[in-house]
C-alpha cells in the first residue's frame, strides 16, 4: 500500500475524484431532498483511500449517489419512550424462529448483566441506530488468510541529550504532492549475483504529469457540492476526466491557457457565478500515487471483484471446504507505489478465508451445549471478531450484542419518517425473510472521521442481525486443527509459478476491458506486460559453530540433525530439577525422564534424576498450591507435564514460575510425550529448550565485530481485550551474541510507540557493564512491529529517546543503528530460471528498483520453505552512525537470523527480534504483570 504522513493537499483528491460517478446535477438534489448519502462502494464503486490518504475515507461519505440506502434511527432516548416487544426489558411474544428456542426464555425474568459495553439499548449511546448501510467497509484485513510461509518455532533519570546528538540517514518525507526528497541508493556488493524478479509492474506515464488548478468563485459559494456541480458542468472546457475536491481541481492535461474564466448559474437562486480556474503547478507522477490508487479501485471495480476488508475478492469463483464450512475466495493485493526504479504496481495473489455459518449458528451451538454462561461464552467469542453480510459483502466489527433488541424492534425510515422492523426492511430491501424474530442484534460502531475544518459528525450505530452475518476468519481452534490447517493450505499455498500465472491473468484482464483500460488511459498510464526482472545477491552460506567446531553439512540453512550429533556451545549440568507430573501422566513423565537422560549427554548435558512430584487431580489450584511446596532456592527447574491444555492452568504456573516464586519452568501436555516412536525427537527439543533457560548456549556464528550490543523490541497488542500493550527488549550480553538481557514494559492500549525504552535501554548497559567491565561501542537496534506510518515517528522520537540514555555514563558515546524489522509485506522474490519462477535461496539480497525512494533499506530471504512461496523481510535503516558498510549491515543481520535457539534453522528476523516478541507474547497472553528480575539474563520465555 502507497503510505505516508497525513497532510498535504493531494488528499483532498480522494473526494473530488469520485465525483466522476455522479451525474451534474444529481449532487445538489440528493442534499435538498433529504436523501441520505451512502457510503463507499455502495453504487458499485468500491474506493478505499490507501497509503497517507487513509484517513481520508470520510471525504468520499459524501460524493456517491444513494443505492437503497436505509434510514437512520433516532437517537437511544428516543427509541427508548415508544419501544416495541423486546427492547428495552419489555416482555417478548412467545412466538419463535427456528433458531434460539430458549434464547429468550433463559433471558426473560433477569436483571441484565453488563457484557461487553452494554447487555440492552445503551441509553448512553448519543448517537442513531440503523441497518448495515450497504457500502461500508471495515479498512483492515482481520479474518483473511493469505499465504505467508514462515519457519516454525516461530525511564530513569534526567540525562539530557549529547551536545551533538547524530542525525538520522532518512531525509524528511514528503509533505504534500509536490514535494521532493532526494533519492536514498545505498546498494552492496558481497555474494553471487543471481537473476530475479518480483511481484512488481512498473507503470509508465506518458503525461508531463498531473496539473493542479485551484478554482475560486465570485461571489463566493459556500456550499461544498453546489461548488462542484459546477465544475461538472463545463466538461466540454475540462474534458471528462477530472478530480475535485471544491477549491483544488486536478487535470491529466494542460488547458491551453494558465486562467481560464467559466460562468455558471446558481439553481437555487438563479445567480451568476464567475469560476476562475488558476494553475498552480505541474505534479510529477511519482507524487500522483493516491489519486493512481483510487483509480486502480475503481477498475477491480469493473473486473466485478468485491472488497472485503482491505483488498478485492472474486466471489463468483470460492473454493469450497464444506468438510469444515469453509470456502476460499481468491483475488488480488494491489498498490500503486513510488519506488527507488520509479512508479511502480505492487500486484500479489490473496485468499479469503470465509465460513459458512453464521453467526446465528455459532450462537444455537453454545446455547445448546451450554444454557446457563452461554451468555459470557457468546459475548467472548462473538465480541472483537469481524463478520460478512453476504447481501452487500461489506465487513463490520462487532462492537456489543444487544440482548434484548430483537428484528421485531421498529426504526423511522428517512424520507417518510414512517416506522418499520428491521424484518420489513431486509425484505423489502434485499428479498430476505428473517426467521428467527427472536434473536439478539450485533452492534458495529464505525469510526467517525471528519476532515480538518469540518464540524464534529454525528455518531450512527449500524445494527446487525446474527442470521445474516456470516463469521470471518479463524479461530483458535481451528488454527490449532492440523487436518483443517492442511486442508486450507492446498487452496491458499500459492507458487511462484502460479502467483506468476495470476498476475499474468490479471494483467490480461486489465487489457481486454475497454472500460478498465480506459481509467488508466484517461490519465496516461500504461502498465508493463510483465513483471520486474533485475539482479539480486545471494549471501554466502554460514558456519554454525558447536563446541567443538563447526557443523559439518550444513544446508536449506537447516542444522536440526547437526544438533544432536554435536555437543551444545554451553552447557549447564541439570542437577536439582522437579518432574510434575497427575497420576495418568506419570507412566508418561518416567519415559520421558529416561530419554533425558539418554538424549542430553550426547549433546554435552549433565543430568542428575529429578525430584518427582504426583498430583491427585488436575485442578489449577492444586498445581499451584504444589509448587509454591517444592519450589526451593536451590531448583533449577521445574518440568510440568499436564494432562490437557488450558489457558487458565497454564497462566496460573508462568504467573506463578515468573513473578511470585523465580524459576524457569517448562510445561509439557502429555499428548506431546505419549507417542514412543516421536519421544526421542520431542525429548531432544525439550532438553534444548531447558538447556536455554537455564542459560546455556547451543550454537553461534562468527562475529567478528568486537564491543558490539544487538537490540530487539517488539510490542504485543491484546486487540480483544483492550488491554495495555506490552513492550518486549532483549539486549545481547557477550561478543557472540547469544547470551541475553530481557525486561518487559507496559504501556497503554494499542500504543505502539515505546516510552519506556530509556529505562530498559540504561538497565540493559549497566547489566553489559557487570558482565564485561565495559560499555558496548556499538549498538544495532532491531525494531519489529512498526508500519511505514511511524517511520518517522520511529525515527524521530524513539532513537532520541535512546540516545537520552547515554548520559548516563561518564563519557559514554556509543554509535548507533536503529533498523526496523517489517514482516507483514506483500512484496514477493522470485529466483528467474529463465521458462520458470522458484523460491530464491536463503540469503538472497535486494537492495536496489523495488526498495524506498527516500530510506535507506534492503530486503532479505533468510529461510527455505519446501512449500508455497516464501516471505522476503524488509529492513529499513531509520538511523545509522556506527560506519558500518552496506554489506557489513545486510550480512549481520542475515548472521543474527541463525541465532534464534527454538528452531534448528533460520527464522524471518533477527533472533533478538523473535525472542522480544516471544517475551511480549507470553507476558501479555498469561502473566500481565512484570517478570521478577531474576530471570531478566535467561531465555526462559522460550
Amino acid at each position: 500500500m502507497a503510505s505516508g504522513g497525513r497532510g498535504g493537499r493531494g488528499a483532498a483528491l480522494l473526494k473530488a475524484l469520485s465525483q466522476q460517478a455522479r451525474k451534474p446535477g444529481q449532487i445538489e438534489e440528493e442534499k435538498t431532498s433529504g436523501q441520505p448519502v451512502v457510503q463507499p462502494g455502495a453504487a458499485g464503486v468500491p474506493f478505499r483511500p490507501v497509503g497517507r490518504g487513509a484517513f481520508l475515507l470520510q471525504s468520499l461519505k459524501e460524493s456517491l449517489p444513494t443505492v437503497g440506502h436505509p434510514p437512520v434511527l433516532p437517537s437511544p432516548q428516543t427509541v427508548s419512550e415508544t419501544a416495541p416487544a423486546g427492547v428495552q426489558g419489555v416482555p417478548l411474544p412467545e412466538r419463535r424462529g427456528r433458531g434460539l428456542a430458549d434464547f429468550q426464555s433463559l433471558i426473560r425474568g433477569r436483571t441484565p448483566v453488563p457484557l461487553g459495553r452494554s447487555t440492552h439499548l445503551p441509553t448512553s449511546l448519543q448517537g442513531s441506530l440503523s441497518p448495515p448501510k450497504p457500502g461500508t467497509p471495515l479498512s483492515g484485513s482481520q479474518g483473511s488468510l493469505v499465504e505467508r510461509p514462515e519457519s516454525p518455532g516461530s525511564g530513569s533519570g534526567d540525562g539530557s541529550l549529547p551536545k551533538s546528538p547524530p542525525p538520522s540517514t532518512a531525509p524528511k518525507s514528503r509533505l504534500d504532492a509536490g514535494e521532493r526528497t532526494a533519492t536514498v541508493h545505498k546498494a552492496g556488493n558481497d555474494g553471487k549475483v543471481c537473476r530475479m524478479s518480483a511481484n512488481y509492474i512498473r507503470v509508465k506515464c506518458k503525461n508531463e504529469g498531473v496539473y493542479q488548478y485551484h478554482v475560486s468563485y465570485n461571489p463566493q459559494v459556500d456550499s461544498k457540492f453546489v461548488r462542484i456541480r459546477m465544475v461538472y458542468e463545463h466538461k466540454e472546457v475540462l474534458g471528462e476526466t477530472k478530480a475535485f475536491d471544491g477549491a483544488l481541481l486536478f487535470l491529466p492535461k494542460k488547458l491551453p491557457q494558465e486562467t481560464t474564466i467559466l460562468h455558471s448559474k446558481r439553481r437555487s437562486d438563479g445567480a451568476d457565478i464567475i469560476l476562475t480556474v488558476k494553475l498552480v503547478k505541474v505534479v510529477p507522477p511519482e507524487c500522483c500515487t493516491q489519486v493512481y490508487n483510487i483509480l486502480l479501485r475503481k477498475v477491480m471495480s469493473i473486473l466485478e471483484l468485491c472488497q472485503v476488508g482491505r483488498y478485492y475478492y472474486n466471489p463468483h469463483t470460492p473454493s469450497s471446504v464444506p468438510q469444515h464450512k469453509l470456502e476460499v475466495w481468491p483475488g488480488y493485493i494491489t498498490a500503486i507505489q513510488e519506488q527507488e526504479g520509479g512508479l511502480m504496481l505492487l500486484l500479489d495473489a490473496s485468499h479469503r478465508v470465509l465460513r459458512t455459518e453464521t453467526v446465528l449458528d455459532v450462537m444455537q451451538a453454545i446455547v445448546r451445549n451450554n444454557q446457563r454462561g452461554f451468555k459470557d461464552e457468546i459475548t467472548k467469542l462473538v465480541l472483537g471478531n469481524i463478520v460478512l453480510t453476504r447481501y452487500n459483502n461489506k465487513t463490520y466489527k462487532i462492537d456489543d450484542i444487544m440482548w434484548d433488541m430483537s428484528p421485531q424492534k421498529t426504526f423511522p425510515t428517512s424520507r417518510t419518517g414512517q416506522e418499520i422492523t428491521f424484518i420489513d426492511y431486509y425484505r423489502t430491501n434485499y428479498n430476505l425473510n428473517i426467521v428467527d424474530i427472536d434473536q439478539p442484534m450485533l452492534l458495529h460502531r464505525p469510526k467517525v472521521k471528519r476532515m480538518a475544518g469540518e464540524a464534529e459528525p454525528k455518531q450512527e450505530f449500524i445494527c446487525l442481525v446474527p442470521e445474516l452475518c456470516y463469521m470471518t476468519g479463524l479461530s483458535d481452534a481451528m488454527r490449532s486443527d492440523y487436518r483443517l490447517m492442511k486442508d486450507i493450505a492446498s487452496h491458499t499455498r500459492v507458487t511462484p509459478a502460479q502467483r506468476q500465472m495470476a498476475m499474468k491473468k490479471f494483467l490480461d484482464a486489465v487489457t481486454n476491458n475497454k472500460d478498465a483500460n480506459a481509467q488508466f488511459v484517461n490519465w496516461g498510464l500504461e502498465l508493463d506486460t510483465n513483471t520486474i526482472d533485475m539482479d539480486g545477491r545471494v549471501l554466502n552460506p554460514e558456519n554454525i559453530l558447536f563446541k567443538h567446531g563447526p557443523a559439518q553439512g550444513v544446508r536449506d540453512a537447516d542444522w536440526s540433525r547437526a544438533c544432536t550429533d554435536n555437543k551444545v556451545l554451553v552447557a549447564v549440568e541439570l542437577k536439582n530439577w522437579v518432574v510434575m507430573t497427575t497420576d495418568r501422566d506419570v507412566t508418561k513423565a518416567v519415559g520421558f525422564i529416561d530419554c533425558m537422560s539418554q538424549v542430553c549427554p550426547k549433546m554435552g548435558i549433565r543430568i542428575q534424576p529429578p525430584q518427582k512430584c504426583k498430583l491427585n487431580d488436575d485442578k489449577t489450584e492444586t498445581f499451584v498450591r504444589t509448587l509454591r511446596e517444592v519450589i526451593t532456592p536451590q531448583t533449577q527447574m521445574v518440568v510440568i507435564i499436564c494432562p490437557t491444555s488450558r489457558d487458565d492452568r497454564y497462566s496460573a504456573i508462568k504467573k506463578l514460575c515468573c513473578v511470585e516464586q523465580p524459576v524457569p519452568s517448562q510445561v509439557i501436555i502429555g499428548k506431546t510425550i505419549s507417542q514412543p516412536q516421536k519421544l526421542r525427537s520431542v525429548t531432544v527439543k525439550i532438553a534444548l529448550q531447558i538447556n536455554c533457560k537455564l542459560g546455556g548456549e547451543l550454537w553461534s556464528v562468527e562475529i567478528p565485530m568486537k564491543s558490539l550490543m544487538i537490540v530487539g523490541i517488539d510490542v504485543y497488542h491484546d486487540v480483544a481485550k483492550g488491554k495495555r500493550s506490552i513492550a518486549g527488549f532483549v539486549a545481547s550480553m557477550n561478543k557472540s551474541c547469544t547470551r541475553y538481557y530481557s525486561r518487559c514494559y507496559f504501556q497503554g492500549p494499542q500504543q505502539e510507540l515505546i516510552d519506556g525504552l530509556k529505562t530498559c535501554l540504561i538497565s540493559a548497559l549497566r547489566k553489559y557493564h557487570e558482565i564485561n567491565h565495559s560499555l558496548p561501542d556499538k549498538i544495532i537496534v532491531y525494531r519489529d512491529g512498526v508500519g511505514d506510518g511511524q517511520l518517522r515517528a520511529v525515527a524521530d522520537y524513539e532513537v532520541k529517546q535512546l540516545y537520552t540514555c547515554f548520559a548516563h555514563f561518564n563519557n559514554y558515546e556509543p554509535k548507533m543503528a536503529v533498523v526496523i524489522v517489517q514482516k507483514r509485506i506483500n512484496t514477493r522474490i522470485f529466483l528467474n530460471r529463465g521458462n520458470s519462477m522458484d523460491n530464491p535461496p536463503p540469503g538472497s539480497v535486494i537492495d536496489h528498483d523495488i526498495t524506498r525512494r527516500d530510506w535507506y533499506d534492503f530486503f532479505l530471504v533468510s529461510q527455505h520453505v519446501r512449500q508455497g512461496t516464501v516471505s522476503p523481510t524488509h529492513y529499513i535503516v531509520v538511523h545509522d552512525v556506527t560506519g558500518l558498510t552496506v554489506d557489513r549491515m545486510q550480512r549481520l543481520t542475515y548472521k543474527m537470523t541463525h541465532l534464534y535457539y527454538n528452531w534448528p534453522g533460520t527464522v524471518r528476523v533477527p533472533a533478538p527480534c523473535q525472542y522480544a516478541h516471544k517475551l511480549a507474547y507470553l507476558v501479555g497472553q498469561s502473566i500481565h504483570k512484570e517478570v521478577s528480575e531474576a530471570l531478566s539474563d535467561r531465555l526462559f520465555f522460550l
